[in-house]
């Protein structure tokens, strides 16, 4: 039977509950310092406190430490590995490899370390990784043939949230442009600029579109099929988001996972114990979206990318029926409140947004009526007071549920549950009245334990006898101290330092022509590549940057997502390659098609 586990984003402590709460089996949160969301860190102490509370319904804590660490950082990296490692703290999420042969804890393979081949699992697991982060781009099939010839590794896949169009640990884009690295959790996002397509002459195909950003993913139909595959983590991307971003999208991700399970129970069980109960609906459409997009999980698909707009245009709505004054009435079924805001795409295909201030059924007075709304557009609601008012108010009890079982000792009477019981010396007195309601009665006041009595059954007749509430409520309470206690009580397993293996022959060919891709940005990691057989090694692009070179590696492709990829049935372009990206400032980046891997790589131009 496998294990499948939802793994949560955590801004903070607060967030990391509320996950845990909402039907996460594990949550990934950001320490102080050294995570790839450097604006969202939190204290040793919070981290500690999440351990203490996730581990009460074996539900797992991993932190990331994923940047990549510079050469006087390393010290104080190891001081905070250890720290961690003191707070319960399950595992590391990390990508430098100088960090991890130094590292005394259980390590995970961050998604920055690009990992996209069975040869790179392989790789990770004879050094002693035990997990791997897997690529965002990877197709079902790709899972599943590395699951197939790596099948001891376990395989965490995103399956919601936001896509970075290059593979990750394999942009330098923010860092060329801007001095802001995303291998140091920096990224100032690239992706969601602006820009100009131009052919070899100078001559502008596209207009200031957005050309490399990407839609949400959203993979909550594809669980299955990624079990199936031989993933067994199930990652919702999100550590920037906020509290009711996670209530909403780990409950859906939760129900649905629960709803697999419950259709196979001898292949798959949830990774932590506890049952939810919710006083809400999720609906993923309400959350924070760019639209939703399976990604490459089916192959190559046209409706990766949002031109439009990088912003949030949330759930469709309704189309504009009827303009009048400074109102408008929606042609939809979708209901309003006071405070919603909808957004509309313009003829300029721009994103343009407007808070409704009054509602009186489907005609709405928005608090400043834009001048470029027409009827017939589609409207689209990215803020729903109604559903945030909901989500702000507690929206789910998690508890573990447990059969109580009450039978005889030779001098009194024994309590059961979950492997755990207590036993208490009292005269056996036949009863003159039936005992059973009461038992089943005193036994179930779990209260705000993180119990609920789902059955009681009596062994030995034990309801014959006269047994008083008092001493069932000590044996209830003296059992669950005991649960508790079991349920706080975990071992994390300490691993030694990672053991430098040979690179694999197959690594992608930019990285020996690039070898700063391998962001060896310390002694540690630079002596780690040299015991593995890398003979020309690089510092990484933050410390010794290049003018030009290769800054991102992307799956997404824009031949391909204009229509013009001849090898798919596209149609035959007229421009002179190769074509180069341009931003507002005017720097230009070349784009190359590398139609035997299908990708399309970026370099910089100056």
């Amino acid at each position: 039977m496998r294990r499948l586990e939802l793994l949560a984003p955590a801004r903070d402590l607060a967030c990391g509950m509320a996950a845990i709460d909402h039907g996460a089996d594990a949550v990934y949160i950001g320490a102080s310092r050294y995570g790839a969301r450097a604006a969202v860190g939190n204290s040793v102490a919070d981290i500690k406190a999440l351990c203490d509370y996730a581990h009460r319904f074996e539900a797992k804590v991993y932190v990331t430490v994923n940047t990549i660490v510079y050469e006087h950082e390393k010290a104080d990296t190891l001081s905070l590995i250890s720290q961690l490692q003191e707070a319960g703290a399950d595992a590391l999420l990390v990508q430098d490899m100088g960090v991890a042969t130094h590292a005394q804890m259980p390590l995970h393979a961050s998604t920055q370390c690009d990992v996209r081949s069975p040869e790179k699992v392989k790789w990770l697991q004879q050094m002693g990784f035990n997990r791997v982060v897997l690529a965002r781009e990877l197709s079902l099939e790709e899972i599943q043939d590395i699951h197939k010839a790596v099948p001891d590794v376990e395989l965490e896949v995103f399956v919601h949230g936001a896509l970075c169009v290059s593979y990750s640990g394999v942009c330098y884009a923010s860092q060329h442009c801007f001095n802001r690295s995303a291998n140091r959790g920096e990224c100032a996002q690239f992706c969601r600029l602006k820009f100009d397509l131009l052919d070899a002459d100078g001559k502008e195909i596209v207009h200031q579109r957005h050309l490399l950003s990407l839609k949400d993913l959203c993979q909550i139909d594809a669980l299955e099929a990624l079990a199936d595959a031989g993933a067994c983590s199930f990652k919702i991307e999100g550590r920037l988001k906020d509290i009711s971003y996670v209530k909403n999208v780990v409950a859906a991700y939760s129900q649905r996972l629960d709803e697999l399970i419950r259709r196979r129970p001898k292949e798959f069980v949830r990774a932590s114990r506890g049952s939810v109960s919710y006083s809400f609906s999720p609906n993923l459409n309400k959350t924070f979206n760019r639209g939703y997009t399976h990604y490459f999980l089916k192959g190559r698909q046209p409706d990766i990318a949002c031109f439009d707009t990088p912003k949030a245009m949330g759930e469709y709505v309704g189309k504009v029926k009827e303009i009048r004054g400074k109102s408008f009435t929606v042609a939809g079924i979708a209901e309003f409140a006071n405070g919603d805001g909808l957004c509309f795409i313009n003829k300029a295909r721009e994103l343009e947004g407007f808070r409704v201030n009054r509602v009186e059924g489907n005609r709405l007075f928005p608090q400043h009526l834009p001048a470029n709304l027409r009827s017939g557009m589609a409207l689209y609601r990215n803020n729903d007071v109604a559903f945030d008012k909901i989500l702000a108010a507690p929206t789910a009890d998690r508890r573990i549920p447990l059969t109580m079982t009450l039978g005889l000792t030779d001098s009194g009477f024994r309590l059961s549950a979950a492997g755990v019981s207590c036993e208490v010396e009292f005269e056996h007195q036949p009863a003159r009245n039936d005992q059973y309601d009461n038992i089943v009665a005193q036994l179930s006041k779990m209260g705000n334990t993180l119990y609920v009595c789902d059955k009681v059954t009596i062994e030995d007749d034990a309801d014959r006898y006269f047994i008083p509430s008092s001493l069932l409520s000590r044996m209830r309470r003296d059992l669950v101290a005991k649960l508790d206690s079991l349920s706080t009580d975990t071992v994390h397993p300490q691993s030694g330092p990672m053991q430098p293996m040979p690179v694999p022959q197959g690594w992608q060919r930019e990285y020996v022509q690039y070898p700063y891709l391998f962001n060896i940005a310390n002694s540690w990691a630079n002596d780690f590549y040299g015991v593995a057989g890398l003979r020309h090694r690089e510092d990484a692009f933050e410390l010794s940057p290049r003018p030009k070179g290769l800054i991102m590696q992307c799956r997404h492709c824009l031949r391909y997502a204009l229509g013009y990829c001849v090898r798919r049935g596209g149609k035959q372009p007229q421009w002179r390659e190769p074509l180069s990206l341009r931003i507002a400032d005017g720097r230009r980046f070349t784009l190359r098609f590398m139609c035997d891997e299908c990708q399309m790589n970026i370099y910089a131009e100056d």
